[in-house]
């Protein structure tokens, strides 16, 4: 899930987030059960249907998100060239291409408060364990929140490199981006000590 919640309104947006997690798991399910190309193809058809339905402004937001992908898949193309394997690399990218993107769709059209109480719904019977689930919402809800804010400020250090060289960033901006990460993790960890971090799991009856 790469994507913040989507301003562009969609028939999605009113559907229950339970449903579209509950649909979202299925169909992951089942898109690793089939092992055909063509219907892996039709799937994937499927999915740019789905974020061509609001329009061309949503669905070009939508994709430029999959653009973190193109490594992954470069990677398991050539990979599977080396060992001759053409159609089984064909089937492992589409089918990673369109977990990720319907993943993607959830997100934006979903609330990131709604994930987080269909989560804690989920995992409320770990109360009777005696175990605090709210690490598992909160380290949830910070991984769909943070991933895009983080994927920013890549591109912005990526901008800033271009302005200031002709090369290629490349792995010089590593160093750079992980230290804006650890600054992160720095502000949200006082961030939460402030509000009392996670707090005792409130006892059941």
């Amino acid at each position: 899930m790469i994507s913040l919640t989507s301003p562009i309104e969609t028939k999605a947006h009113s559907w229950n987030a339970g449903l579209k997690l509950g649909l979202l798991c299925l169909s992951t399910f089942l898109l690793f059960v089939v092992d055909d190309l063509i219907i892996a193809g039709a799937v994937l058809g499927a999915v740019i249907t789905l974020y061509a339905l609001p329009g061309k402004k949503f669905m070009r937001y939508g994709w430029l998100q999959l653009r973190i992908l193109w490594p992954f898949v470069l990677i398991v193309l050539v990979w599977h060239a080396w060992i001759i394997e053409f159609s089984q690399g064909a089937i492992i990218v589409l089918r990673m291409v369109s977990a990720v993107a319907l993943a993607n769709l959830v997100t934006m059209t979903t609330k990131l408060s709604d994930m987080v109480d269909v989560v804690h719904f989920l995992v409320r019977p770990l109360r009777r364990f005696g175990l605090n689930p709210r690490g598992l919402e909160l380290a949830i809800a910070l991984v769909v929140r943070m991933t895009p804010v983080l994927l920013q400020k890549g591109q912005g250090l990526t901008m800033a490199w271009r302005a200031r060289s002709t090369k290629r960033s490349g792995w010089k901006i590593i160093l750079p981006f992980t230290l804006v990460a650890l600054d992160d993790a720095d502000h949200v960890a006082e961030a939460l000590r402030a509000r009392g971090g996670l707090g005792a799991c409130p006892k059941t009856n």
